[in-house]
């Protein structure tokens, strides 16, 4: 069980599992999809795809699907890539609903973008910006103004990098934090409760 190759084999019944549940639980319905690209640590583009859709209880879902990589990020390949994918799990993009995406002009261009290039295969997947990276860009943008705000975040960056970059690290300041939390407890500077510290 610790041999990497059984980790990895684990992960991969565990993840096809998660997906065919997701899968089945989409069953008919429409759905929606949030696609974003990036660059992994060793500088491959990625494609990554989560499905947004209602189940038969009326509860809203948005769960992961995938990451898949592309050879470039020109519309057309993303487009392929997306189809792949749904082809891979039988989901048909006739019944796709909504689609979002970052503020690329290759996703939303409105000649070759990646919303019209789906858009003329089905013309009820409407486009839909995505807030989340309206948020961070008014983040960014108010950060800019702010030399206090645009320090915290470059500090915050740092420790993040430095302590993720090393398990030791991440224990040492874990078991520091968790020293700081039982000192807080026994002083009553802190209360307990669930989700608390």
């Amino acid at each position: 069980m610790t041999s990497p190759n059984i980790q990895k084999e684990i992960a991969n019944v565990a993840a096809v599992e998660t997906i065919n549940a997701i899968i089945k639980d989409i069953g008919d319905s429409l759905f929606a999809t949030i696609v974003d690209e990036s660059r992994d640590m060793c500088t491959k583009e990625q494609l990554t795809i989560a499905l947004c859709y209602v189940d038969k209880l009326g509860h809203v879902n948005e769960c992961f699907l995938g990451i898949t990589h592309v050879n470039s990020t020109t519309t057309v390949t993303l487009k392929s890539a997306i189809e792949k994918v749904f082809n891979k799990h039988s989901l048909s993009i006739s019944r796709l609903r909504g689609q979002g995406y970052d503020g690329a002009s290759n996703m939303q261009d409105e000649l070759n973008g990646l919303k019209t290039l789906i858009l003329k295969d089905n013309r009820p997947a409407y486009y839909v910006h995505c807030f989340a990276h309206q948020l961070q860009l008014t983040l960014v943008a108010v950060t800019k103004n702010y030399i206090q705000i645009t320090t915290f975040f470059n500090l915050v960056a740092k420790v993040f990098n430095i302590v993720g970059a090393s398990c030791k690290r991440h224990d040492i300041l874990r078991e520091k934090r968790g020293a700081e939390v039982i000192e807080a407890l026994k002083n009553n500077v802190i209360s307990t409760g669930r989700g608390l510290n």
